[in-house]
């Protein structure tokens, strides 16, 4: 599905359906002649933010259907227009039409510009439309019709900016897509070496230079903290390494690292087998950095970005790592290990170290790390820590934009005082309370040599019950911030 740019009168376009307001609705219904059908219609309609309404209009109209989007004539605040490009986004999903005219870009937005307006109603699109059927039975959607072309209607003055904002819409869309079929894909199927597969054929598409890590590899640098994750899975693990090079050679570039679990059992440490089947969402983290990587290309900006994948299992075996166990780092600090569940951090600590190889402007990782981020934030909002200030409000800001948001949680000296051990330098889990934040601190202990946000996607990269699946958070945020980076 892909988006484009529509100018002209609507009075003189023809689709298949119409997203606008109730008021230019009316208009056009009036003008074709579909005054009494347009009335009873709408007469029970509730204009407000969330509320929509298909009017389906006879035959000799331009417009087969007119998709009234409630609240959107009135001047708005950004999070009353955000629910309104949600709900018409959705909307249109189960409107039954493979084409459409997207007639909301022109609202009144609080401080927003026609780029930003543009851009949220596309994101929405693109949340709303979403499919993952690759394991089914043959069958659109469970038999809906859904659309394959969207067009963003706009007058000539608005042109260049709204091509703009299509442009870079179609880009996320392209990252966040990929982002979600991997997080949506089986254990069975998505295990580290389908990870680097993927990365792989991103790499021939999109130009970017794959390279990866064996555990052998491993093994002989003194990753010991991957390695004890790894080591109980038959399925060996790998540190993937893409490199898009859109900047300027001697630019030093922004690294993405990403908890790639493709299964966590909890390893020893077994996790209560209720809702384990959602641990195959555990290299979420993995898919925002790849996805996130896929956008940038597409949208080819002029950035050098460094997207690493710590990819493996973590299975209880007879070779797995035992509570008790110690391992040296990369850094050559070493790790008792008191919970085999905390694998994440072991993984992540020894890619950070890594990534300090490639003198890097900013390193950015993305973990679903921690339960206690779930009791914390819930799904609203990813859990953002750093060690830099400046990073930190450019991360936030991105999150505001995009509607991906982010909440700082503190990083202080207090809570190191938590991660102690008698046997080791370090743990791998800190005393009971603060959990998230004492996961932050124990990464923070590999980040001393760069700029470093850790961002804790545990409640915000997938959903549970009904609507299970990942979601693709945080490919928008840092799509944006990337795009703020760039000058765009």
């Amino acid at each position: 599905m892909k988006y484009s740019t529509q100018t002209g009168s609507l009075d003189q376009l023809s689709t298949p359906c119409l997203v606008t307001t109730l008021k230019q609705a009316r208009r056009l219904a009036y003008q074709s002649g579909e005054r009494t059908l347009f009335d009873a219609a709408v007469r029970d309609f509730k204009d407000l933010p969330g509320r929509t309404l298909l009017v389906q209009l006879s035959g000799a109209s331009r417009v087969a259907r007119l998709l009234i989007a409630g609240g959107a004539d009135a001047a708005l605040e950004p999070g009353p227009y955000r629910k309104i490009v949600d709900a018409a986004a959705r909307a249109l999903r189960a409107a039954g039409v493979t084409k459409a005219i997207w007639a909301l870009a022109g609202c009144r937005v609080a401080e927003r510009d026609l780029y930003w307006r543009t851009a949220a109603g596309l994101t929405a699109l693109s949340n709303a439309l979403y499919v993952f059927s690759e394991h089914k039975a043959p069958a659109d959607d469970n038999g809906r019709t859904l659309p394959t072309g969207v067009a963003v209607h706009t007058d000539e003055r608005g042109k260049a900016t709204v091509q703009r904002a299509v442009r870079e819409a179609n880009a996320l869309k392209a990252g966040l897509d990929f982002a979600r079929d991997l997080g949506n894909q089986p254990p069975n199927v998505c295990n580290p070496g389908y990870l680097l597969r993927e990365a792989r054929a991103l790499g021939r598409s999109a130009g970017i230079n794959v390279t990866a890590l064996s555990e052998k590899q491993m093994e002989a640098l003194g990753m010991g903290a991957f390695m004890s994750v790894t080591r109980g899975s038959e399925t060996p693990g790998y540190m993937i390494i893409a490199n898009y090079a859109g900047g300027r050679r001697n630019d030093a570039p922004i690294v993405l690292v990403g908890k790639g679990i493709t299964f966590d059992t909890g390893g020893i440490s077994l996790k209560p087998g209720a809702a384990m089947d959602e641990m195959k969402f555990d290299m979420c983290g993995a898919a925002t950095v790849l996805g996130t990587l896929k956008a940038a290309a597409a949208a080819k900006l002029p950035l050098n970005v460094i997207a690493m994948v710590a990819a493996a299992e973590n299975m209880p075996s007879g070779r797995a790592t035992r509570p008790g166990d110690i391992v040296r780092t990369l850094s050559g600090k070493t790790v008792e290990i008191l919970n085999t569940d905390a694998e994440g951090r072991l993984v992540l600590c020894d890619a950070l170290t890594y990534a300090e190889r490639y003198k890097p402007s900013a390193v950015i990782d993305v973990a679903t790390l921690t339960g206690a981020m779930i009791t914390a934030l819930g799904s609203h909002a990813s859990g953002l820590f750093a060690n830099d200030d400046t990073l930190a409000e450019a991360l936030l800001e991105a999150g505001e934009w995009s509607g991906d948001r982010a909440w700082r949680m503190p990083l202080w000296d207090e809570y190191q005082e938590a991660l102690k051990s008698n046997f080791a330098d370090i743990p791998n889990i800190g005393t009971p309370g603060a959990g998230s934040i004492t996961a932050a601190c124990f990464l923070a202990r590999f980040a001393g040599a760069f700029r470093w946000a850790h961002m804790d996607v545990a409640g915000s990269a997938f959903q549970g019950g009904p609507a299970k699946g990942a979601t693709g958070r945080p490919v928008p945020l840092l799509f944006r911030y990337l795009c703020a980076q760039a000058g765009r």
